[in-house]
């Protein structure tokens, strides 16, 4: 029975992006569609699969020894950098309509955009550090010394707070010193591409680009401009065909998914043991290209649905308001109350069942995100507006 228990988790998903949401009839839509109020829900939702997603990696992922294995959250561990390409698509549209409708929006933007989330990073890495050593890890100074400077990550979420900075002075580079639109987003892209091809060409390491996350799901982040400049094309032409696209979307995404997971399996990321650089490179070219099928229908299925379904609800506009900080925090207690602290010493107390190990984390998150959004916004509200 309690094994069984964990399945509630996925009902509970569904009722907690659908209560209190407004579903709209044939030739009805959205009008709300993608605005910032709903975008910011979605990414709560997401963000508390994020949760499972990680969860998942540690009870149930297929590389872990077979007697840690719990069954459950099985269904999130590979769709970890979907939701990823989600975030970044609504960073990249959120970036492009607030450039496109602010007069003098590129003026103080890396005092507005950038520096908040390099904050956000150090504050963390050193409260991730603190933690560590009171867990008794033993470190050396060199290591520290990196940890304290952000060379390496004490917070394995940390990657993300590295490359939206990057991916932010990315965008301001191009936007502010290329006049033509066009060709700005088409520079974007392009050190996107880069970007990619650098982590292809990095072996895992302890550093920066220290695996294939930092960079499988990073297309999405220009693909999140495109689509602020071609949404109302996107939704002229979805209205005319929703329901073959919906359709069209989840079958071909299944398709692409099972390539991506055969992709995975045959040329793969952990290629380290082929000494040949440029079959290692050419190995992960194979599966990142794999992966952006998946991603992009996993997309666009959600974008699809908005277009149907107006979310809304207490809860996930808590979620949408500390969503950044619900991220950064949450995975000092996957490990705090797992099988074993980030790999390296023991847990301070390990939950085998898989229910109350996910409900655990997800009660303790709550508070530590209230008090690390304090931390970052001191002149803000502690508890963020839930109204309406």
């Amino acid at each position: 029975m309690d094994k069984m228990l964990v399945y509630l988790y996925y009902p509970l998903v569904l009722l907690l992006l659908f209560l209190g949401s407004k579903w709209f009839g044939r030739k009805q839509w959205n009008e709300e569609f993608f605005s910032l109020d709903q975008s910011k829900m979605w990414q709560g939702f997401f963000a508390v699969c994020v949760m499972l997603h990680h969860a998942g990696q540690k009870t149930c992922a297929p590389w872990l020894q077979k007697w840690y294995i719990r069954p459950g959250l099985d269904f999130f561990v590979p769709i970890g950098y979907m939701i990823v390409a989600f975030f970044f698509v609504c960073s990249g549209y959120g970036l492009y309509v607030s450039w496109k409708g602010k007069e003098g929006y590129l003026k103080g933007f890396v005092r507005r955009r950038v520096l908040p989330l390099v904050v956000a990073f150090y504050v963390t890495e050193w409260l991730f550090l603190v933690v560590r050593l009171l867990m008794g890890e033993k470190i050396p100074t060199e290591k520290i010394i990196y940890y304290i400077i952000g060379l390496q990550q004490a917070n394995p979420n940390a990657w993300f707070v590295i490359a939206m900075p990057i991916f932010y002075l990315m965008f301001f580079v191009c936007f502010r010193f290329i006049k033509k639109e066009g060709w700005a987003l088409t520079g974007v892209f392009a050190l996107i591409i880069g970007w990619i091809l650098i982590g292809c060409a990095t072996d895992h390491n302890d550093w920066w680009m220290k695996g294939e996350w930092w960079y499988n799901s990073a297309l999405f982040f220009p693909l999140g401009l495109l689509f602020g400049k071609c949404k109302d094309g996107f939704v002229r032409v979805a209205k005319k065909c929703w329901w073959p696209a919906i359709i069209l979307t989840v079958a071909v995404g299944f398709g692409l998914h099972l390539y991506a997971e055969f992709a995975r399996e045959y040329f793969g990321y952990y290629c380290e043991w082929n000494k040949v650089f440029g079959q290692r490179f050419f190995r992960r070219i194979m599966t990142v290209v794999a992966e952006q099928g998946p991603a992009l229908t996993f997309v666009l299925f959600f974008l699809l649905l908005g277009l149907k379904v107006k979310i809304g609800n207490k809860a996930l506009k808590f979620m949408g308001a500390v969503t950044l900080e619900f991220y950064l925090i949450h995975a000092l207690f996957i490990d705090l109350f797992g099988f074993n602290f980030f790999d390296v010493t023991k847990s301070l107390y390990y939950i085998k069942n898989v229910f109350l190990y996910t409900l655990v984390v997800a009660v303790c998150s709550v508070p530590a995100t209230l008090l690390l959004r304090k931390v970052l916004h001191p002149k803000q509200p502690i508890l963020p507006p839930v109204k309406g």
